[in-house]
């Protein structure tokens, strides 16, 4: 019943086939995207009749790289940070190494890809190690410190660290973008969407070294992302207050989503606070009867005992999902 929806969150159209109702009454928390996102405010022009700007994708790397706290000679601007990834993939043309739970397109990505249970197996060979931090689902943080240490091992043998920091706006403290440099074989990855919570604009970032991104470019041509992309990107970046006070938001919605879980016995963990993972005997079995109520999360194929949930929008809605889990416990 769930199998559909085990490989990315989001599917709302799917949903409503297999469980009915109209996507406006149904409570999204299959992704890890804010669900209140940044609004744009009515200044914000976009002129769809002409070519994107080179100026002004010039300007969204500059504002978007001072937000990162790198140069932004090593930034570039993708349309989506999985399209990103998948590029950073073919130019490094190295076999990839990711550490489960992983998201999907670290394996994807590659043309030849492998688990790895444990750091300290990291063959002695040129890979190209991919992490998230946050990760996903997990989100677990490691600290910069540890990475390093990664990247120093990945160089000694000619390889690459590609760091995915797609969940990182919420907490700047995690990030290394500052430490990729020319001559470091680094990568980290930057998603727009999932902070600013407008997934739907397909805007990533690629910080690297000048000939990844040379060659970055390279594939992706004169016009890498859209006009839309460029403006709201640029205006969004420079809007220090909204993120101040959202990343002040995020934790204490955070927060409250963790008391409404713990209330209902379900131990949920991760430092991101734009989704939590579940992990119990059998979690996964909570997707359905949540769906019957139009309530969709995220299940795991090959794992029953994991369920992630985003984070709902208001009071309102985690109220809803508080009812909900009621009602499963107490009838199924």
């Amino acid at each position: 019943m769930n199998a559909g929806f085990r490989h990315h969150g989001g599917r709302l159209a799917e949903a409503c086939a297999r469980f009915g109702g109209a996507p406006n009454q149904w409570l999204d928390l299959s992704t890890g995207i804010n669900p209140v996102a940044w609004q744009v405010p009515e200044d914000v022009a976009v002129d769809w009749r002409a070519l994107p700007d080179p100026a002004a994708l010039a300007r969204l790397e500059r504002v978007a790289a001072a937000h990162f706290g790198c140069p932004p000679s090593l930034c570039a601007a993708v349309p989506g940070s999985e399209t990103g990834l998948r590029l950073v993939a073919r130019v490094l043309g190295l076999p990839g190494l990711y550490r489960p739970p992983a998201y999907g397109t670290y394996r994807s990505a590659f043309a030849q890809a492998g688990a790895i249970a444990d750091f300290a197996d990291l063959p002695d060979r040129a890979t190209a190690l991919v992490l998230g931090n946050p990760n996903n689902p997990d989100g677990h943080v490691m600290p910069p410190a540890d990475l390093l240490a990664l990247l120093g091992h990945q160089q000694r043998h000619e390889g690459w660290l590609i760091v995915d920091e797609a969940f990182a706006d919420c907490d700047p403290g995690t990030s290394i973008a500052a430490e990729v440099a020319a001559g470091r074989r680094l990568v980290v990855v930057r998603s727009f969407g999932k902070f600013f919570g407008l997934a739907g604009l397909r805007l990533g970032f690629i910080i690297a070294p000048p000939d990844v991104l040379q060659a970055l470019r390279d594939a992706l041509g004169d016009w890498p992302v859209h006009a839309a992309a460029l403006a709201i990107g640029t205006a969004a970046y420079a809007d220090p207050a909204w993120i101040a006070r959202t990343r002040r938001d995020l934790v204490a919605r955070a927060a409250a989503l963790d008391g409404v879980l713990r209330r209902h016995g379900l131990r949920a963990g991760g430092a991101c606070p734009l989704f939590r993972l579940i992990t119990a005997p059998r979690a996964g079995d909570w997707f359905a009867p949540l769906a019957r109520r139009h309530i969709l999360t995220r299940p795991f194929a090959d794992h029953a005992d994991r369920l992630r949930v985003g984070l709902p929008p208001d009071s309102a809605a985690l109220e809803r999902l508080d009812r909900a889990l009621a009602e499963v416990r107490a009838h199924g």
